[in-house]
């Protein structure tokens, strides 16, 4: 993660990627306690369900860092698509080449030296034109692949900063032993700060606090929760009155309500606002962005219900009616949704958790994505 000019964008409610400290509000003391943390040599795990702003707090603590040391390398992956090790590492190499690509000649030069028996293959980025890197990763070499990456990371002249997104993904790898062997490297490894992220809690809280688990009590845990109502709407409302326009806080208050407060959801729906109105003053105004928003999904969760069975469909569709199911095996909850036994609706609902379609909540189980959750009310 390279230093980048970045262009003054059009809206300012940003919900895709970070575009810098002027597009990101509060969060002053989450920022700061992480960057404490890895200065001072303690590795950070960040926990909070999907869409509240991991990524974009990550992200902000890295800016932060680079204006302010010039000796750094910051480094994110996200690894929620990795199926292997063997996928885990060819993503961690590609980031540190295309890091380096970013910085000086020389800098890359060492650095694609380093990796030449992997057979990097560097192309631009048919979008972006920034160049994109493929490696040759043979699966059984994966291991000793990674404590070479490390041992790189580790001889350096510069501080690195290492930010590991949906790390419990690692848990599901079909390599035994995942677990212990990164934590075996990880301990050796001093000049490397690291950010370890995940959105399912109770995975991440047992990797990090079970006495059994390998990276037991070996990081300081942060729990993410949703910006404060108040604080959101203020900078809200100051972006609307900055055009003469306003918005209302009571339809602040209705979205807030109606997404829990979670970042993604609320920066999509103001981003859409902020497109279409000066003024919001009724709660109509946010239903038209948010049905815009749910039909701009519609073809995608189409697909995705595709891959569902009748029981799975059926499960999801009565959780997303009823929004909150304390007790989906309930004769009450299968009664009244025309749902099959309690046996069949327990399969159904541990695909569903496996899935990241279904989310257990302090007070139940919901929907996990809440446009998902819409559009299966409407059909």
């Amino acid at each position: 993660m390279a230093r980048k000019k970045r262009k003054k964008i059009e809206n300012p409610f940003v919900y895709q990627g970070y575009e810098g400290p002027e597009y990101f509000f509060d969060r002053t003391e989450e920022t700061e306690k992480m960057i404490s943390a890895l200065r001072n040599g303690r590795n950070i795990t960040l926990v909070s369900p999907r869409k509240v702003g991991k990524t974009a707090l990550i992200n902000h603590a890295f800016y932060n860092i680079l204006q302010k040391e010039k000796d750094v390398i910051c480094i994110y992956i996200d690894i929620f698509p990795t199926k292997s090790l063997q996928e885990f590492v060819d993503t961690l190499v590609k980031a540190v080449i295309e890091d380096a690509l970013d910085r000086e000649k020389a800098f890359a030069g060492k650095v694609l030296d380093f990796f030449k028996g992997l057979r990097p293959t560097i192309t631009p980025d048919l979008l972006t034109g920034m160049p994109t890197v493929s490696v040759n990763i043979v699966p059984v070499q994966a291991e000793h692949t990674l404590k070479s990456v490390f041992a790189h990371l580790e001889s350096l002249d510069k501080r690195v900063y290492l930010a590991i997104d949906e790390f419990q993904q690692i848990t599901e790898y079909p390599e035994t032993g995942t677990e212990a062997m990164l934590r075996s490297l990880i301990q050796f490894v001093h000049n490397v700060g690291f950010v370890f992220s995940g959105s399912k809690k109770h995975m991440m809280e047992e990797m990090f606090c079970a006495p059994n688990r390998p990276f037991y009590q070996s990081t300081q845990l942060m729990m993410l929760e949703p910006l404060h109502e108040e604080i959101y709407y203020d900078y809200a409302n100051k972006l609307f009155e900055q055009r003469k326009g306003m918005f209302s806080r009571a339809v602040f208050h209705d979205i807030y309500q109606r997404f829990d407060g979670y970042t993604w959801y609320m920066q999509a729906i103001l981003n859409r606002l902020y497109e279409q109105e000066k003024k919001v003053e009724t709660v109509q105004q946010a239903a038209e962005a948010i049905l815009f928003l749910v039909n701009s999904m519609a073809p995608h969760y189409q697909t995705l219900t595709t891959f569902l069975t009748d029981n799975q469909f059926a499960l999801l569709k009565a959780i997303a009616t009823s929004e909150v199911v304390a007790q989906p095996q309930s004769s009450e909850f299968i009664k009244s949704n025309d749902l099959p036994s309690s046996s069949s609706v327990k399969s159904a609902l541990e695909v569903l958790l496996a899935k990241d379609l279904v989310y257990l909540t302090p007070k139940g189980y919901i929907v996990y994505d809440r446009l998902l959750g819409l559009w299966l009310m409407r059909i």
